[in-house]
């Protein structure tokens, strides 16, 4: 079965004087809509502001940049909006059915990465917008008769109502026209993440990096969407030893910052992707199918969305390694080799991590000895 897993970067869609929205399609990614996710990316300029609108699918966002940016919500089950203060590093679930409007109060580029799932999509591993108003708002769609007894107006008020706002999708607020409201910080814990100051899985690795896995456990409203976060953040030249998920769950990737590899085994043993990825690129590890990343000199970060509550990673290599849990006798059979190098194996894997450091001289002088020692 051949499959394209090469990583792309997206197109845009819109570009108004607020900023712009970038998106993904599922001819560039066709694995994307068979997969049944998808992927945007939006960027508001200071005072860039994105009108309400709901979507066809279930998101997470992922604040890749900014400092103060707004974003109001209504739940599908509320009767009041939510408003949400963000700043980099932020993961905010977006549910399916929920209005949301954006807007950036800072002095610099507020960009935000949506990752998420299709599977009641239009077009399926593509997210599809309907804005309440603006040039192309729902409520400049239905006749005036509909309009004037909906909201009890006249004609003339309904023509306003519906028609003064000629802005498309995102546009910029003057400076001192409209006071946005202040975000609530209360239900900004409750319902905002912030990665950046949260405490990595295993305490992260010196000179290799750290990995968080965000669930419902750490984060009860990542749940309403149905999908798990995780960032990972690779120093120089470090590795993300191979692992797959064990759940029957699609990884989507997508790299935020630096440069590097990905490689991914599927099928029989084939190396169905070896490529170079950097900051803009997305891709899509299928299920089962085990993937490792290794950083370039500038390092990597990347965010992934899982599609499953709570994803159970199965590793390759580190203490936590499947090869640990297998009986060395087994070991011996599956792999051909005797007890002394399977001795050597397990002490290797005993004395890594799941994230892997760049080799250093004396990790190198160490490791020439071990082997020449089994050689003799």
């Amino acid at each position: 079965m051949e499959m394209d897993l090469t990583p792309k970067k997206p197109q845009l869609m819109f570009e108004g004087d607020g900023g712009a929205y970038f998106t993904w399609s599922a001819s560039q990614l066709p694995l994307l809509a068979s997969n049944n996710v998808g992927a945007g990316r939006l960027l508001l300029q200071p005072q860039g502001f994105a009108l309400p609108h709901h979507a066809d699918s279930a998101k997470i966002g992922c604040v890749l940049q900014g400092t103060d940016g707004i974003v109001g919500m209504v739940l599908p089950d509320a009767e009041k909006e939510v408003v949400l203060k963000l700043k980099k590093g932020d993961v905010i679930p977006l549910p399916l059915g929920s209005i949301s409007w954006w807007f950036n109060n800072g002095d610099s580029d507020l960009v935000v990465v949506f990752l998420g799932e299709t599977s009641h999509a239009y077009v399926p591993g593509q997210f599809t917008y309907f804005f309440l108003s603006g040039s192309q708002g729902i409520m400049g769609g239905f006749s005036s008769e509909v309009i004037t007894k909906a909201y009890n107006l006249n004609n003339k008020e309904a023509n306003k109502l519906t028609k003064s706002q000629q802005e498309a999708l995102i546009f910029k607020l003057k400076n001192g026209q409209h006071k946005m409201p202040e975000p609530h910080m209360d239900k900004t814990k409750q319902m905002v993440y912030n990665v950046d100051s949260a405490e990595p899985d295993h305490g992260g690795v010196k000179n290799g990096g750290l990995v968080k896995t965000l669930t419902d456990l750490d984060f009860p409203f990542v749940a309403e969407v149905g999908m798990s976060v995780m960032r990972v953040k690779l120093e120089p030249n470090a590795m993300k030893a191979p692992a797959y998920l064990t759940n029957p769950a699609i990884q989507l990737i997508y790299v935020v910052r630096g440069s590097g590899k990905i490689e991914i085994v599927g099928f029989n043993g084939k190396l169905v992707l070896d490529s170079k990825v950097e900051a803009g690129h997305l891709l899509l590890v299928p299920k089962f199918f085990v993937a490792a990343q290794i950083a370039g000199e500038d390092g990597m970060e990347f965010y992934s969305i899982l599609t499953t509550k709570r994803p159970v990673f199965k590793e390759l290599a580190g203490k936590s390694s499947i090869w640990e849990a297998i009986s060395p006798q087994v070991q011996q059979v599956a792999l051909n080799v005797d007890p002394n190098f399977e001795k050597l194996f397990l002490l290797n894997i005993n004395n890594s991590t799941n994230i892997i450091p760049p080799p250093t001289q004396n990790n190198c002088l160490v490791q020439k000895i071990t082997s020449e020692d089994y050689i003799m």
